[in-house]
């Protein structure tokens, strides 16, 4: 890739979430790391606080798998599209940039949480953590999921029927959570029920 250096011999590096498009972090690479990066297609960068190369997830596990790289019109910043595996952030947040600041406008908000929550209930379905709600739900099978989904929805109608806003946010909620993980089970991504929507509303338009 012909990207510019700067006299450090570093170029930011804007890490961002190809599915949710959520911006993770921005980190900091050098030539090595960067061709590190292309060669694993894992996230390399370069620790200017330690001054060696450092490969994310290498100890927490929560490694990034690289999509694409582009670099910017000047070609001294790099934009890499991931598929991360857990959280971003040291503090254990999804994104860097959890904090402060303007509200992000709450439709690309909704959308982020509902692939977060996505990517949460798959990695309860596969490590099956002790204590764990969703993990106990894989344990007991599709009947007990599809009980719950059953159940969530009566609640969402009891809910809509006592114009009771507050209990059908919470109820929807409930509802939409234990239909991801149904859809998990199933091993039907959500973002195919998406494309399913997306094709009936250009179908009616």
């Amino acid at each position: 890739m012909n990207v510019k250096f700067d006299e450090k011999g570093l170029v930011p590096a804007i890490i961002q979430d190809a599915e949710t498009m959520e911006v993770l972090t921005l980190a900091y690479m050098n030539e090595k790391s960067l061709e590190k990066t292309l060669e694993t297609g894992e996230t390399w960068f370069f620790s200017r606080s330690r001054q060696e190369l450092w490969h994310k997830g290498a100890t927490s596990g929560n490694t990034q798998s690289v999509v694409s790289i582009q670099y910017d019109c000047d070609q001294d910043t790099v934009l890499v599209l991931v598929n991360p595996r857990g959280h971003a952030c040291h503090t254990g947040a999804v994104s860097c940039f959890s904090k402060g600041g303007l509200e992000r406008p709450p439709s690309m908000k909704d959308y982020q949480i509902l692939s977060t929550l996505e990517k949460v209930i798959l990695e309860r379905k596969q490590e099956r953590q002790e204590g764990a709600y969703t993990s106990y739900l894989f344990e007991k099978g599709v009947d007990k999921i599809l009980k719950k989904v059953g159940e969530e929805a009566a609640e969402v109608i009891i809910a809509a029927k006592n114009r009771d806003h507050e209990e059908l946010k919470w109820e929807t909620a409930d509802l939409l959570y234990h239909l991801q993980v149904l859809l998990v089970e199933q091993g039907l991504p959500f973002k195919e029920v998406l494309r399913t929507l997306e094709e009936r509303h250009k179908d009616r338009s």
